[in-house]
């Protein structure tokens, strides 16, 4: 990411202030006074994070997963078993990667915000920031639906499909 350049104006007070309050002394200044230093930052506005390809995966990669986990998540609540394997195992595929992209780009999130102090940037259209945004919602949603999967069976399915859920 590109880091944010900034631009600092000194400038003199006007000469009507000079002598006035400020510490005068030969030792500084041939005229005897220190003159106050006026700082201005500008920060430059960032359009891109400079991670294009990067970007587009993310934004791609959440806009496929988020619907694929809630579909997940429903089958779980009522069922009791994640997606059906689907053929040559593509459905289950696609499930797990799901969840994988949405912990990544939460990680990745939490990251750029404990090293920027924000999160990651609004991208274009603004889409990275709304994947960012469904990604912890999914987050949020894996914790409950897990939880109470948790607590009214006792476990969790496995990653595998099993006898007990599709055999």
């Amino acid at each position: 990411m590109q880091a944010s350049k900034m631009l600092l104006l000194f400038s003199t007070s006007p000469p009507h202030l000079r002598h006035h309050r400020y510490n005068c002394s030969t030792a500084r200044r041939p005229n005897g006074c220190s003159l106050p230093l006026k700082v201005q930052a500008m920060a430059e506005e960032q359009t891109e994070s400079g991670n294009g390809i990067i970007d587009k995966a993310a934004i791609a990669g959440g806009l496929i997963s988020t619907p694929v986990i809630a579909w997940s998540l429903y089958t779980l609540k009522t069922t009791g078993c994640g997606l059906p394997p689907g053929p040559g195992g593509s459905i289950g595929a696609l499930e797990g990667v799901s969840y994988l992209a949405v912990v990544g780009i939460v990680v990745w999130s939490a990251y750029t915000k404990a090293k920027t102090g924000s999160g990651l940037p609004n991208g274009p259209f603004g889409l990275l920031g709304a994947v960012e945004g469904l990604s912890y919602l999914s987050l949020l949603a894996i914790t409950v639906v897990f939880g109470l999967q948790f607590a009214e069976k006792g476990s969790l399915p496995g990653p595998l499909p099993s006898d007990q859920c599709f055999g």
